[in-house]
């Protein structure tokens, strides 16, 4: 019988690692048409909550997913309406004077690199300007490269308009059965291990939700910070940096070192001096003391279990196995292996593998 019994659990443990292995090929053989598909489950898996309440005040599914999606669809429109003009005045205000900026710019760099020269040795100061050249191609390389995978990958018009007609299509019919797709794959779980399954989901669940929901509301409030603060001071583009740092804010660290890159930047071409990049410093410091020390703990804290280490490698990883698409599924993906390494290793350490010499050593699940 335990030779039966570890036969089946290897067979289990190749069935499950073909599994994961056929998923992660579909990923990366159809990343380029599931865009539209998850965005429309991630609309669907965020406003079931909403479609359940509705359903129990009396409104058939159908219609409570037609105005829970309809009122969303709303929303989002006249989000867009509202920002959208100022963003594209701003945009096209940088795209006028970028040419400009860059000239000042250059000019100040150059400006530098001749009071470094006179200061260094003739050794030293070619040094610096084969040093200051490897970064620049470094970086336009760089800008170059995600710039080629915005326009093929994230707005490409294909992708484009599959969100605008598809995505809703999708979340419709996802929202409508959401409690029976549940039900169906529930129904998939083997018998024995269907308590620990749902209990594991359970915990997936919280901390996906959490995480998305807590940084959300992180990234809105950066956003409406950072551009208010940056228009008080004067900064050029200010809606546009802050909607950037509230995009990104997602990305630990990333998101706020753009900005401030981007803001300094700015800030120095408009006003070369001392005082105007100070207050661009404050503005910056008094933003992250505020994130770190008050919005993070109190909307996200230590339910979500997703250390900014283990969301940047997933963010990294995903998009680079994935491309766009990796960087959308990164967070869920990081949420889940998370939740399943935690569990294993509880398993780990309640097992004779962890300490062979304690009484409970012989037990396992």
């Amino acid at each position: 019988m335990r030779a039966n019994a570890k036969i089946d659990r290897r067979w289990v443990a190749l069935f499950w690692l073909a599994v994961l292995g056929f998923v992660l090929l579909a990923l990366h053989l159809l990343s380029g048409i599931l865009l539209p598909f998850v965005a429309a489950f991630a609309i669907a898996y965020f406003l079931a909550p909403l479609v359940d309440r509705l359903e129990q005040w009396r409104l058939s599914r159908t219609l409570a997913t037609a105005v829970v999606l309809l009122l969303f669809l709303l929303a989002l429109a006249l989000v867009v309406m509202l920002i959208l003009p100022l963003i594209e005045s701003q945009v096209t205000e940088l795209s006028q004077r970028a040419p400009a900026a860059m000239e000042q710019g250059r000019q100040q760099v150059q400006q530098l690199l001749q009071m470094a020269q006179a200061k260094l040795s003739p050794e030293d100061a070619a040094r610096l300007r084969d040093m200051a050249g490897s970064w620049a191609s470094v970086a336009l390389g760089w800008a170059a490269k995600l710039a080629e995978e915005i326009l093929t990958s994230g707005v490409a018009l294909a992708n484009l308009l599959s969100l605008i007609f598809i995505t809703p299509l999708v979340a419709f019919y996802l929202l409508r059965d959401w409690d029976s797709v549940v039900a169906q794959i529930e129904s998939w779980i083997p018998r024995r291990h269907s308590a620990t399954v749902r209990q594991q989901m359970a915990a997936i669940n919280a901390t996906l939700s959490g995480f998305v929901r807590g940084q959300t509301l992180i990234g809105l409030i950066l956003a409406v910070y950072y551009a208010a603060a940056l228009s008080i001071a004067g900064t050029n583009f200010a809606i546009v940096i802050g909607l950037l740092i509230g995009i990104l804010s997602f990305i630990p660290v990333v998101g706020v070192a753009m900005g401030l890159v981007l803001a300094m930047g700015i800030t120095l071409v408009q006003t070369p001096t001392w005082t105007a990049a100070g207050i661009v410093a404050v503005i910056f410091a008094v933003g992250q003391v505020a994130e770190n020390s008050f919005l993070s703990p109190k909307l996200l804290g230590d339910r979500v279990n997703l250390h900014p280490v283990w969301v940047i490698f997933a963010l990294l990883a995903f998009g680079r196995l994935f491309g766009f698409l990796g960087v959308l599924l990164a967070v869920p993906a990081a949420a889940v292996i998370g939740v399943m390494v935690r569990f294993g290793m509880g398993r780990y350490f309640a097992s004779g593998f962890y300490d062979s010499g304690s009484p409970r050593g012989g037990k396992r699940g």
